[in-house]
């Protein structure tokens, strides 16, 4: 395998020009299967992981998140980049400390989001920019590329102008890449690229921009947060109907015995 310090250059390489598309795997044996069909560095997904131990999104501790990345990392040759909700802290060097114990187990990146589940809103504007600045400074000690994410799109906010003005913000505390997951208008995207001038990273939303027209307004980065999970999940529970109902299952839609071979072999 690769060492840890070549796949984060690697990872650095992929946000230098064009569009790549990074997709989450929830496990293991996903991560094997979507490094077996190519992908050029794969991504964690917070809500997937607690998926797998049958909890919500955000109901996982930072040492089940610690475990989750070096178990990913040392299983598949790939750039890995880590969802990591807040950093696990509500205190800077906190935070600081989360990114280097990620650095540690091998991840190529990770981020920070500026939700706060505890308060039920988003950080205050300061603060979150100086939640930022602790990330990056700690990322950048670490050779780990640091994404910024500003979440008010997911929450009922809709104010483009806020989202740029934060975005601009923790670019300016160092976040190597931003995100602001939720978005899906196309012209609203490309004033986000325009506006802030780093990688933006932007999630593939059904019913939205396809990769393609993301490509075209300049998108660097394009995610699935947890589609991936929500689809496999949505087969099992289609599979158990059917066999609930008609005592069969659908052989059809089971994954290919040789692309399980090359993934689960190599």
């Amino acid at each position: 395998m690769k060492s840890v310090e070549q796949r984060r250059a690697r990872f650095h390489e992929l946000h230098q020009a064009g569009t790549f598309v990074l997709p989450n795997p929830y496990d293991i044996g996903s991560a094997r299967l979507l490094g077996a069909l190519g992908f050029e560095a794969l991504a964690t997904t917070s809500a997937g992981h607690a998926g797998t131990l049958g909890r919500l999104d955000m109901m996982v501790s930072r040492d089940e998140l610690l475990a989750h990345v070096a178990a990913m990392t040392s299983s598949v040759d790939l750039p890995f980049n880590v969802d990591s909700e807040r950093c696990f802290a509500d205190d800077l060097p906190g935070i600081a400390e989360t990114v280097a114990a990620l650095a540690e187990v091998g991840a190529a990146g990770c981020s920070i989001e500026d939700w706060n589940p505890a308060t039920n809103a988003i950080d205050n504007f300061d603060v979150a920019g100086a939640r930022v600045r602790a990330a990056a400074d700690s990322a950048a000690a670490h050779g780990v590329l640091l994404t910024a994410r500003c979440e008010n799109h997911l929450h009922g906010i809709n104010d483009l102008d806020d989202t740029i003005r934060r975005l601009s913000a923790y670019r300016d505390a160092g976040a190597a890449a931003v995100y602001a997951p939720g978005l899906i208008d196309l012209a609203s995207i490309e004033q986000v690229v325009t506006s802030v001038g780093v990688p933006v990273n932007v999630l593939l939303i059904p019913g939205g921009p396809t990769v393609a027209q993301l490509t075209n307004v300049g998108v660097r980065r394009v995610s699935l947060g947890s589609a991936l999970s929500r689809i496999a999940h949505g087969a099992v529970v289609d599979a158990a109907k059917q066999l609930l109902g008609q005592g069969t299952v659908d052989a059809t839609a089971m994954v290919d015995g040789a692309l399980l071979r090359k993934a689960f072999t190599d």
